[in-house]
């Protein structure tokens, strides 16, 4: 679905970012990306929407081609969501009023004044019953916990109906199992909508837990690209060296949030 072919990318003053990389993801399918910081991770998640532009090689999408002009660029980026460690809410907004803001993409500018039709409403409301946030619809975000901000935030991307989702870095500020629920719902979407999700993490034991591929990085260059269970003690001993290796931990949440209906809040 989303191919890298020999890119690379290297920063003005010659900081080597990526080295040639060719590599696809899948729908349905969670990607990790780990490393060390400055590995690539970053680097790579951002060339998949061009944030970050190749300084050699080609990205290219099923159904779209390459992204080599800007109707193609834009029209993928429209469908791709992206997911940032610090949530980037509007925090005097509700978690509604958030999740409506994937929905700008798709309208003209002057059509955005306006107040959002019910379809998007009965959209975004879904999006936010999706991550178990829709009780929370009517609150302002800087009311909720961090982990309820990133599920606001996944729900926000849920809404831009996207082909691709990227994640940098989605749980660093969150505590373990807070980070294992969030990413678990993120998995079980990905999987039962076939949206890939490419995901960087430092965390070990949750990369374990949530991917279906792992993707491991070190100074700019792919060194181990498997499913999880592949990932052993030699693979690591290259990805992080010496290094101290931050294990993370998987505990999970048990209780489910209540939910209420749609029709409410619409």
């Amino acid at each position: 679905m989303l191919h890298l072919d020999n890119v690379s990318v290297t920063y003005p003053g010659g900081t080597v970012g990526l080295r040639p990389t060719t590599i696809s993801f899948r729908a349905n399918q969670v990607t990790v990306l780990l490393g060390l910081s400055g590995a690539g991770k970053s680097t790579l998640l951002r060339t998949l929407n061009r944030l970050v532009r190749p300084t050699e090689g080609d990205v290219s999408i099923d159904g779209l081609g390459q992204l080599s002009d800007a109707v193609t660029l834009r029209t993928h980026r429209r469908r791709t969501a992206m997911i940032f460690q610090q949530h980037q809410l509007i925090a005097r907004h509700t978690a509604l009023r958030n999740v409506l803001v994937g929905r700008l993409g798709r309208y003209p500018t002057w059509r955005t004044f306006g107040p959002f039709p019910r379809a998007d409403r009965m959209m975004a409301l879904r999006a936010l019953d999706r991550v178990g946030l829709l009780h929370k619809a009517l609150e302002r975000v800087d009311a909720l916990s961090g982990g309820q901000q990133q599920r606001v935030g996944i729900a926000r991307a849920l809404a831009q109906e996207p082909g691709l989702i990227l994640a940098d870095e989605p749980v660093a500020s969150l505590d373990p199992a807070t980070s294992y629920q969030v990413l678990s719902q993120l998995k079980e979407i990905c999987e039962q909508e076939s949206i890939p999700a490419i995901v960087s993490l430092h965390q070990i034991e949750l990369a374990r837990a949530v991917a279906h591929r792992i993707v491991g990085l070190r100074d700019g260059t792919v060194i181990f690209d498997a499913p999880p269970e592949a990932l052993e003690d030699s693979v690591l001993n290259q990805i992080y060296g010496d290094a101290p290796r931050p294990a993370g931990d998987a505990a999970s949440l048990s209780a489910d949030e209540p939910q209420t209906k749609l029709e409410a809040y619409a």
